[in-house]
């Protein structure tokens, strides 16, 4: 006998895989965490550190991750006040006169550095697409090691202090390298390839010397902060 026609579809086999239905937070844990995990190794991968452009002008860095960004050293600048006024409370030296000589000492090595480098650059005839504001931003990222630093200090005391500082120095030495080179060393690149020619040789002294400033002013800013 032919079948009836029926009045209701059959629900009763899962429209959705199996497992997610067993477990749907794991699954949807495993699936998020290969997304993220694919995402990592494109970034992971990518060659070099260099800035994408869109009509002669830097994308903004909410395009592009390695564009400068002042967010996270104007952020690091403040931890880094906050942070020293700590320091200074649990030595029993705090006082709102000497944390802001700490501020202002903090912000004039900044804008000095700037200055030098931006100097030195002029002096160097390199025409490196380096503002003022990208120097400050590149610059402002020691202040995250600072801060790394004087938390150490506080919790483990000198040792600690310099064992993470030491991270810290090394870790921006070699940020600022790979960063400035592509700024400084630029021109000489587009030009054919890099020789020991004097001027060749003025741009990677300054590429070191902006980077190797990093490490002396980060030590210079917290040392008397830690006990």
């Amino acid at each position: 006998p032919s079948e009836s026609p029926r009045l209701f579809e059959d629900t009763s086999s899962p429209s959705v895989p199996a497992a997610l239905l067993a477990d749907p937070v794991s699954s949807l844990a495993a699936a998020y965490g290969s997304s993220l995990a694919s995402q990592g190794k494109e970034i992971v991968g990518r060659s070099d550190w260099q800035v994408r452009f869109q009509q002669n002008s830097p994308v903004a860095p909410r395009f592009d991750i390695n564009a400068p960004d002042l967010y996270i050293p104007v952020m690091a600048f403040i931890t880094y006040v906050l942070v020293a006024g700590l320091a200074l409370g649990t030595q029993n030296r705090f006082s709102p006169d000497l944390l802001g000589l700490q501020a202002s000492s903090a912000l004039a090595w900044l804008i000095v550095e700037v200055l030098i480098v931006l100097l030195s650059l002029y002096l160097v005839t390199v025409n490196a697409d380096l503002s003022a504001v990208d120097l400050v931003a590149f610059s402002g990222y020691k202040y995250v090691g600072m801060i790394v630093g004087l938390l150490a200090g506080l919790l483990f005391g000198k040792t600690g202090y310099y064992l993470l500082l030491s991270w810290c120095c090394v870790a921006i030495f070699v940020f600022m390298i790979r960063t400035l080179r592509l700024k400084i060393l630029a021109e000489a690149a587009a030009e054919g390839p890099l020789g020991r020619s004097g001027r060749n040789q003025l741009r990677m002294y300054l590429t070191v010397a902006v980077a190797g400033l990093q490490p002396l002013l980060m030590y210079w800013l917290t040392f008397h902060l830690v006990y």
